[in-house]
């Protein structure tokens, strides 16, 4: 198997499971993205891209953690939630570590609702603010989908522009 077939391989698997990752919140989406990245540029001859190209690269995926945050305090705010709301519904994010990948859409409503009725709110007002968490989880899974869409898009260009590859016929 010649090189660049075998950084191909590799850097599918790593994207493939961190496109996944996007709709599993268990896995690190754009983690995984960005390790296929730079799998094939450190595997694949001939690739000499430079290393700005995976920094940005990185902050991009990185910018999905700051989305799922953003996101979800943005989405308590819309709904009219408060502070305590915001911050129990991001706080309830780290359900996901204890139940996987449901916890991430359960863990910010369950914070939310908590952290209205602790915060002395009204009980309609809590679930109004746990939906709202609920619609910050949806718009910040189209943003990932987004970012993680371009940072493939980037690097297929990239790719197919940097290898070249010879036809039998």
């Amino acid at each position: 198997m010649d090189q660049v077939a075998l950084a191909t391989i590799v850097s599918f698997a790593l994207i493939v499971t961190g496109v996944a990752g996007l709709l599993l919140p268990a896995l690190p989406g754009a983690v995984m993205i960005w390790l296929g990245i730079v799998a094939f540029g450190l595997l694949a001859p001939d690739v000499h891209w430079p290393i700005s190209f995976y920094i940005a690269q990185g902050l991009l995926a990185l910018s999905t953690y700051i989305i799922d945050y953003l996101a979800t305090v943005w989405g308590v705010k819309k709904f009219k939630g408060s502070k305590a709301g915001a911050i129990g519904a991001v706080v309830g994010m780290l359900l996901v570590f204890v139940m996987g990948p449901l916890g991430i859409i359960i863990g910010p409503f369950v914070g939310a609702i908590a952290g209205e009725l602790i915060a002395g709110g009204e009980l309609r007002q809590a679930l109004t603010s746990g939906f709202g968490s609920f619609v910050g989880f949806i718009v910040a899974t189209f943003l990932r989908l987004l970012v993680c869409g371009i940072m493939i898009s980037w690097f297929l260009y990239k790719a197919v522009s940097s290898v070249s590859v010879s036809l039998p016929f």
